[in-house]
C-alpha cells in the first residue's frame, strides 16, 4: 500500500457514505487503565454532541486500522457533556482491531467515527420494572441506562445480570441504585451458564421491560426467555447483539 493511500473503509464505508451518516474526528484526551482487560479512553468530540441529539445507549461506529483498511466497531457514549462536547468510550481487551488500536492510543490521536442508526425510545407506558442482561461489552451501554433512570427520576427496579469472563470483570462499576440488584453469572460453556441461569429465574413479569445486548446466540436465547418466561411477549423486550463467538465486535 501506497504511504500516501489512506486506509479503505470498503463496503462497510460504502453503504454508511449511500445512508449518508455523519462523520467526526475525535482526539484522546485521557486514558485510564481500569483492569487489566478493561480501558476507558477520554475524547473531545468534534462537533459531535453539538450536531447528533443525546439519547441512553447512544453509540458511534469508530474506524480501526487492520491488514491495510479500516474497520468499524460500534462503542456507547460514557458519561457525555454536550457542553464541552466530550465523552468517554470504554474498551473490552482482546485480539481484535479496536482492542489494539485502543491499547496504543496516547493523547492527540485521532480516531474517526460515523453516527448513523443509534436510537433508544424509552417504553410508554413506563414499565414497573427493569430486567437487563449483558456483558463487559455492553457495560458502558448498561450503565447509560441506568444513568438514565437517575437522571429521570425513575424509581423502579432494575435486575441486571452481568456476564463475567476474568476475575477482574467482578471489580467492574455496575451505577445500580439501591433499589437495583446484580447477578454477576461466569461465562461458562458459550454463555449457556448465563441463559440457562436467567431461565432458571423466570417469573411473571408482565409490565416490566428488558434489555438485552450479549453475544449473538445468548441475545436470541435470553430473549427468548424474557418474552415467553418472564411473559414479557415480543414488545416487552429491546434486544441488540453485540458480538459473535469466534468473532468478537472490538
Amino acid at each position: 500500500m501506497s504511504e500516501n493511500k489512506a486506509p479503505s473503509r470498503g463496503w462497510q464505508g460504502a453503504i454508511m457514505k449511500a445512508f449518508r451518516a455523519d462523520d467526526f474526528e475525535l482526539t484522546v484526551t485521557a486514558t485510564e487503565r481500569v483492569t487489566d482487560h478493561y480501558l476507558r479512553l477520554a475524547f473531545s468530540g468534534g462537533g459531535l454532541l453539538s450536531e447528533i441529539p443525546l439519547h441512553p445507549t447512544m453509540w458511534v461506529r469508530g474506524w480501526f486500522p487492520s491488514d491495510e483498511a479500516l474497520h468499524q466497531r460500534g462503542y456507547t457514549l460514557v458519561d457525555p457533556d454536550p457542553e464541552s462536547d466530550t465523552f468517554h468510550l470504554e474498551f473490552t481487551l482482546h485480539d481484535g482491531p479496536a482492542a489494539r488500536w485502543a491499547q496504543n492510543a496516547v493523547v492527540g490521536d485521532r480516531l474517526s467515527v460515523s453516527v448513523m442508526g443509534s436510537k433508544f425510545d424509552m417504553p410508554d407506558p413506563a414499565p414497573t420494572r427493569w430486567l437487563i442482561a449483558g456483558d463487559t461489552a455492553s457495560l458502558a451501554a448498561i450503565n447509560s441506562l441506568l444513568d438514565a433512570f437517575t437522571a429521570t427520576g425513575t424509581d423502579v427496579p432494575a435486575t441486571v445480570w452481568f456476564e463475567c469472563v476474568h476475575d477482574d470483570d467482578n471489580d467492574l462499576p455496575i451505577r445500580v441504585r439501591p433499589q437495583d440488584t446484580v447477578h454477576r453469572v461466569r461465562r461458562e460453556r458459550d454463555g449457556r451458564g448465563l441463559v440457562e441461569t436467567i431461565r432458571d429465574a423466570a417469573f411473571d413479569a408482565s409490565g416490566a421491560h428488558a434489555w438485552v445486548a450479549l453475544d449473538a446466540a445468548s441475545t436470541r436465547a435470553v430473549t427468548s426467555v424474557f418474552r415467553s418466561g418472564f411473559r414479557l411477549g415480543r414488545s416487552g423486550v429491546k434486544s441488540r447483539a453485540y458480538w459473535r463467538v469466534g468473532k468478537p465486535f472490538a
